[in-house]
């Protein structure tokens, strides 16, 4: 076992601001509606929340040590936050500190980034870079993934550390179509400018006229046991022919799930839609609300229904809940895939920032991983495809089981 490492309070080279960290689970707990009101008064995305990294701090990051940066002005006021965490590895008998965002991995959690208080996000972000390299000694390895790509958190870090000379490695990593919503938009309006629109009116039609056809819209905390179940199973069941689903995977990850929804609906940011035919739950969409948008985490359906466009008809009405509840940005996340581009325009990208502290043991860490990424790519050329193909869907099978 690695010791946790002793990490002090790092007061800030500037005057206004002093930085401390939150290095429990429990001084996690308490922060709440502290981390809620800055939220509220910042551009921080949606999985910055408290409501998603609380959770995910007790269901997935158990073995993370908490490293959460807190700027704090004169009256000692919040005004920024920097959600990390310590996640160590052993690479040839050495011990590597590697710090991260909290909420990194197994949730798909984008636009992950410093939360600051509206105007000042410079100033915090400049603040929490030199309090990462005056705290230098204490990591090996900081790995800030799924960034925006013009996050100002990105910038100021490069700036900061190259500064001293330190390199910096910035990586791409997804593309997450979305789409404006224009105020007062109607939804037919909407509808013109997609390429769904007659595909999406026909199955519409043609589901109308089954006996029980409805769409079920759960928000409240009380009512979420029966509509999230159904969630589970149509996205399982989705999934199963290709080895089960890469976003929601094992027993951890449906736990973390029950408590972020329920921590997110008691916030009021929740939406679950279910599509029922005669009584019975055909398709599914989790989604949640932030600021003024609506972000499709994920679905699921009855392949049974597959030639019915269940799924698209159930997006299509998630696109019309925006539009009436005003909202005026609606973001489909990671992934490229058909049906989300056939409903928007638009695209934004995720980078992740790399950064060796220097003289710890960082490059370790790499080389390990490097050669571990070139083995994947000898075996995928020396493997026949189908045996990639199998190969890929007996660890995904293994990871859910694991989970």
């Amino acid at each position: 076992m690695i010791r946790e490492a002793e990490l002090m309070p790092s007061p800030s080279p500037a005057r206004w601001l002093e930085v401390s960290t939150v290095r429990t689970a429990s001084g996690l707990a308490g922060m709440r509606a502290e981390w809620n009101a800055l939220l509220d008064d910042s551009q921080a995305g949606p999985f910055n929340a408290w409501e998603w990294l609380y959770p995910w701090c007790r269901r997935i990051g158990t073995d993370r040590q908490p490293f959460v940066l807190q700027a704090r002005d004169r009256s000692g006021a919040l005004v920024g936050l920097l959600p990390l965490g310590f996640d160590y590895h052993w690479v040839l008998g050495r011990p590597i500190r590697r710090l991260a965002f909290l909420g990194e991995s197994h949730v798909g959690s984008d636009y992950l980034d410093v939360v600051a208080r509206r105007g000042r996000e410079e100033e915090v972000a400049r603040t929490f870079a030199s309090a990462l390299w005056e705290l230098k000694e204490q990591w090996d390895v900081l790995d800030l993934t799924d960034l925006h790509e013009d996050s100002v958190t990105v910038r100021v870090l490069r700036e900061t550390f190259e500064k001293h000379g330190v390199g910096t490695t910035l990586t791409e990593r997804y593309v997450c179509p979305y789409e404006s919503l224009g105020r007062g938009e109607s939804f037919d309006d909407f509808l013109k400018r997609t390429s769904r629109r007659d595909n999406y009116l026909r199955r519409k039609k043609w589901l109308e006229k089954q006996e029980g056809y409805r769409i079920e819209k759960t928000e409240a905390p009380g009512a979420l046991a029966g509509p999230l179940t159904d969630f589970f199973r149509l996205h399982a069941m989705r999934w199963e022919s290709d080895g089960g689903s890469q976003g929601i995977r094992g027993r951890g990850v449906e736990a973390f799930h029950r408590d972020a929804t329920q921590l997110l609906a008691e916030r009021g940011r929740l939406r679950l839609y279910t599509m029922k035919v005669g009584g019975q739950a055909v398709a599914s969409v989790y989604g949640i609300t932030h600021g003024s948008s609506f972000i499709y985490f994920q679905s699921g359906y009855d392949p049974a229904w597959r030639n019915r466009s269940v799924g698209l008809v159930l997006v299509g009405e998630t696109f019309r809940d925006a539009l009436e509840a005003g909202l005026t940005d609606y973001d489909f996340l990671r992934g490229t895939e058909t049906y989300k581009s056939d409903w928007t325009t638009k695209q934004r990208r995720t980078v992740s920032l790399r950064v060796l502290s220097p003289g710890g043991d960082g490059g370790w860490f790499v080389r390990r991983e490097q050669g571990m990424r070139q083995v994947r790519e000898v075996a995928k050329r020396l493997l026949p495809q189908d045996a990639v193909e199998r190969v890929r869907r007996l660890r995904r099978r293994l990871s859910a089981v694991r989970g």
